[in-house]
């Protein structure tokens, strides 16, 4: 195991020094790792970052010398403010050496986001400037033993907007006997991240310390934003962290972000006919009975567990693949398997085929053949017997019924004359009932079945019933000296007192819905945010704060499983370290860069790299500001490979 150690200026919250941190490489049985000796930072936030991401420490020191901490603040530094000094480096190093430093100053004066004629101000000029004061601050600070690699990563603008500054950065370098060179990258592709982020980077290396090249890393797959946040829950979920939080939009903005394609912007607004769209709402889940499809995703589950509930918790579920269930009153063929022998005992229930059509029953002279046998009405009777019904022929199929028994539940006429007397006693069978009339007050009829007393009336009888359908113990009482309750499906008024609230959530229980007059306005900045379906089928949304993080590549949890929390509480501070950061995996990519050229260097060997002499962008002639003394002018080969002999490029 080799170890080398990494410092790094300008840290952020230090997601680069994560990427030095993961990244190992392996030559000839040696393993080459890095261990952080710290960074050095102006934001507390970000310092207390990098303890958490990496487990070393972050200083807070401001490195602006006084006439740029003026001109960038516009105000005189606070009392007890002074400038730092190499010996404030080597304290934050924890006074080791370090083999590699990596500085990523401030880019804001550098991007192309910020206007050209403020980008030319004296303040922004003073901010610029701090990597050059950081170079020197660094190089005098480990002056007795200086680093074997300096990197300097920032926005690929500082070639054109800072060119006076790489200059002189050049100059410094090449003063201390470093061989180096520049160009850009594509953080997306050498990290395999879900962007493509596009950057510039010097590498200087000391030819005393590292002979061998630094060649390119390999290239990677661009994934995308879908492979990314995918995996992730969605925006609001608690257990993601306050980091996962949806930006509170103004409903406007919701209804703009609708309409723009995906891949689009504001500008396609302009070809957008308004009156040709409406916003529809679709209410969640399918209402009391709902049904959900198998194949689409299930709705939220609530705390109501009833299928008549307003949240469906029924499913369609495909996976049977048998006979449907069609057993009632089925019966089986001799000739056939079975049905799945269940245990229903019944004829009549749906899940199970209990009777059979069963041909062995041949005519014996000993038993009667026609139990319980229905005679066609145009064929001759079977001989009539002395038997009971059960053990001879007599049913017949009578077609004169008009379809049926007509006295089923029939209801006589109290003055018209009776129907036929039959043997059953059931009056679904026969016509044993009568509207009687005789029924008066004063008899001892039970006239009182769910009867109602009147408050300021006498009592009926006291009886022995103990139901309101069984005697009249029920009254009408003007007491209650309150509303009614909503009851079932229950809409509140805005305006007034809600009801009492009870265990039961349901609209079917109680009063649990409102009438809500604030439909949103376009100023309106709606909380909960609105889920609105644009015409792809998607929910247009912003990124979460949470999500951009994993889109740079930072972890989304910790080592202790717990959500990834930044330094404060201030989101928009959030974000802007998160964009200032050098992505993780990048920067894990140019580690085991310099750590394979540290291993190659340290056992006096060499390699060759597929994959192109670093930051190389051409085959054309790099340009060496070392000085003419050392050995390290690279000369192009005709097949536009480069070589060098002795000490050589980077």
């Amino acid at each position: 195991m080799r170890e080398y150690k990494d410092f790094h200026l300008c840290c952020g919250l230090g997601a680069a020094a994560r990427g030095f941190k993961e990244a190992v490489t392996e030559f000839k049985g040696l393993v080459g790792k890095f261990r952080c000796l710290g960074g050095v930072d102006v934001d507390a936030e970000a310092c207390e970052d990098f303890r958490k991401l990496t487990g070393a420490l972050a200083t807070r020191l401001d490195l602006f010398s006084l006439d740029d901490y003026i001109a960038f603040h516009g105000k005189e530094p606070p009392q007890g403010w002074r400038e730092a000094t190499p010996e404030d480096l080597r304290a934050a190093a924890g006074y080791e050496f370090p083999d590699c430093v990596f500085l990523s100053p401030p880019c804001k004066g550098f991007s192309g986001l910020l206007p050209s004629q403020k980008a030319a101000s004296e303040k922004y000029q003073a901010l610029n400037r701090l990597v050059v004061r950081g170079l020197k601050l660094t190089l005098d600070a480990f002056a007795d033993d200086i680093p074997a690699v300096i990197m300097i990563e920032n926005v690929p603008r500082i070639t054109s907007r800072g060119e006076w500054l790489l200059r002189q950065i050049k100059n410094l370098l090449a003063a201390h006997g470093y061989v180096f060179h520049e160009g850009t990258h594509d953080c997306g592709k050498i990290g395999g991240l879900g962007q493509h982020r596009k950057r510039y980077l010097l590498i200087a290396r000391l030819p005393e310390k590292m002979t061998s090249f630094v060649y390119k890393p390999p290239q990677r797959r661009v994934k995308s934003i879908g492979d990314i946040i995918g995996p992730m829950p969605l925006p609001d979920d608690l257990t993601a962290g306050p980091m996962h939080r949806l930006s509170r939009l103004k409903w406007l903005t919701w209804v703009r972000l609708a309409l723009i394609p995906a891949g689009g912007d504001w500008r396609d607004l302009e070809k957008i006919a308004q009156e040709q769209y409406r916003l529809e709402y679709i209410p969640r889940g399918a209402g009391p009975y709902g049904v959900q499809d198998w194949r689409q995703p299930g709705a939220t589950v609530i705390g109501n567990s009833f299928v008549k509930g307003s949240n469906p918790v029924a499913v369609a579920d495909p996976r049977l693949n048998h006979i449907p269930r069609e057993g009632v009153y089925k019966v089986q063929d001799f000739n056939e398997p079975s049905t799945t022998v269940t245990g229903a005992a019944r004829v009549n229930t749906s899940n199970g085929a209990a009777c059979i059509a069963d041909p062995r029953l041949p005519e014996r002279g000993s038993r009667h053949p026609n139990v319980y046998h229905v005679v066609k009405y145009d064929e001759p009777a079977h001989c009539v017997t002395g038997t009971r019904f059960g053990s001879g022929a007599l049913a017949i199929s009578d077609p004169r019924t008009g379809g049926g028994f007509t006295n089923k539940y029939q209801l006589l006429y109290f003055g018209e004359p009776a129907t036929t007397i039959t043997g059953t006693p059931y009056i679904q069978s026969g016509a044993p009932s009568i509207a009687d009339p005789r029924l008066g007050l004063n008899n001892n009829a039970h006239h009182a079945i769910c009867q109602m007393n009147e408050w300021d009336g006498p009592a009926n009888t006291v009886t022995g019933a103990t139901r309101p359908a069984g005697g009249a113990i029920s009254v009408a009482d003007p007491r209650i000296g309150c509303e009614a309750r909503s009851g079932t499906m229950g809409v509140q008024a805005w305006d007034k007192p809600g009801k009492t609230v009870i265990g039961a959530g349901d609209i079917h229980a109680g009063a649990a819905a409102v009438a809500d007059p604030r439909i949103p306005v376009d100023n309106d900045h709606p909380d909960p945010p609105p889920v609105i379906i644009a015409l792809d089928g998607t929910w247009h949304r912003p990124l979460t704060t949470l999500e951009l993080a994993a889109l740079q590549g930072l972890p989304t949890t910790l080592e202790d499983g717990s959500p990834l929390v930044l330094a404060g509480k201030n989101d928009a501070r959030w974000r802007e370290r998160i964009g200032n950061a050098v992505p993780p995996p990048a920067a894990r990519a140019i580690a085991e860069q310099i750590l394979n050229a540290l291993l190659v260097s340290e056992t006096d060997g060499w390699a060759l790299g597929a994959t192109g002499v670093w930051v190389r962008s051409d085959a054309s002639e790099e340009i060496d500001y070392a000085p003419l003394s050392h050995k390290s002018h690279p000369f192009t080969r005709g097949n536009g490979t480069t070589s060098t002999r002795g000490r050589g490029m980077p």
